[in-house]
C-alpha cells in the first residue's frame, strides 16, 4: 500500500476500483481485458512509489491518479448510458464483438488512454500542483517507461498461438502499425500544446476535441474484426 508520509495515497483507491471492475466484468469483455492490463501498470507504479523510485512522489501520485481518473470517468459514463470521449467509444461499442481478439482490446484501450487521456492528465496534474509540464517530465517518463515495458509482455500474453495462425497473420499486420512509444511522445507534445493553449478558450477546446477524435479513429482501426 503506497503511503506519502503517514497518509495512504489516492493510488490505493484507484487500484481498488480497478480490482472491483475485474471482479464485476466477464473475463472476455473488452473493457475487462484492458482493465487487467491497466491495473497491472497502476500496481507497478504503486510498488515503485513504495520503493522510493520516484524523486518527487507527490508529483508522481498526482499524475498517476489524474491519469486513472480519465479512464474511470469513461467507464462511469458508459455504465450510465452517457457518451464517453470519442477515443473510448470504439472499445465500449465493440467490447463484446466475437471477431475482435483480446490483444486488440488491450491495445485499443492503451491507445485511448495514452493518446488522449495522458496529455489531459498532465494538464490536470499541473493545475493540481501549480506547476508547468516540464516540472513533471521525469514522472511522465518513468510512468511511460513502465507502460512500454509492459507492452511487450501484453503482446506475448495475448497474441494468438500457432493454432490460430490465420487470425494471427492479419493481427500482426494490423498491430504492427501502432507504437506505444510513438503514442507516448505524441502525448507529451499534446500536453505541452494544451498547456500553452490553456487560456485560449475555443482554440484549446477545438484542439482537445480534434485530439479525441483522432485517437478514436486509430482505436477503431485497432479493433477491426478479424473473424466472426
Amino acid at each position: 500500500m503506497t503511503q506519502l508520509g503517514h497518509f495512504t495515497t489516492p493510488v490505493d483507491a484507484v487500484v481498488s476500483r480497478m480490482r472491483a471492475l475485474d471482479a464485476a466484468l466477464p473475463e472476455r469483455d473488452g473493457v475487462a481485458v484492458f482493465n487487467r492490463v491497466y491495473r497491472s501498470v497502476t500496481e507497478e507504479v504503486d510498488r515503485r512509489l513504495d520503493a522510493g523510485e520516484f524523486p518527487d512522489p507527490r508529483a508522481a501520485i498526482a499524475l498517476d491518479v489524474r491519469f486513472a481518473e480519465r479512464y474511470l470517468a469513461a467507464v462511469d459514463a458508459a455504465a450510465a448510458d452517457r457518451r464517453p470521449p470519442a477515443c473510448w467509444r470504439p472499445l465500449f461499442q465493440l467490447r463484446r464483438h466475437p471477431g475482435v481478439r483480446p490483444l486488440q482490446f488491450a491495445l485499443a484501450g492503451i491507445n485511448a488512454h495514452i493518446g488522449h487521456d495522458l496529455a489531459l492528465a498532465v494538464v490536470d496534474a499541473c493545475r493540481t500542483l501549480d506547476c508547468e509540464p516540464l516540472d513533471l517530465e521525469d514522472e511522465f517518463d518513468r510512468v511511460g517507461d513502465i507502460l512500454v515495458s509492459l507492452e511487450e509482455r501484453v503482446r506475448e500474453d495475448l497474441m494468438p498461438g500457432p493454432d490460430l495462425l490465420q487470425i494471427a497473420d492479419p493481427l500482426t499486420h494490423l498491430l504492427g502499425s501502432w507504437s506505444l512509444e510513438r503514442a507516448r511522445d505524441a502525448a507529451w507534445a499534446a500536453a505541452r500544446a494544451l498547456w500553452a493553449l490553456r487560456h485560449c478558450g475555443e482554440v484549446a477546446e477545438e484542439f482537445t476535441e480534434r485530439l479525441d477524435r483522432a485517437v478514436g479513429f486509430a482505436g477503431r482501426m485497432l479493433l477491426t474484426p478479424l473473424t466472426e
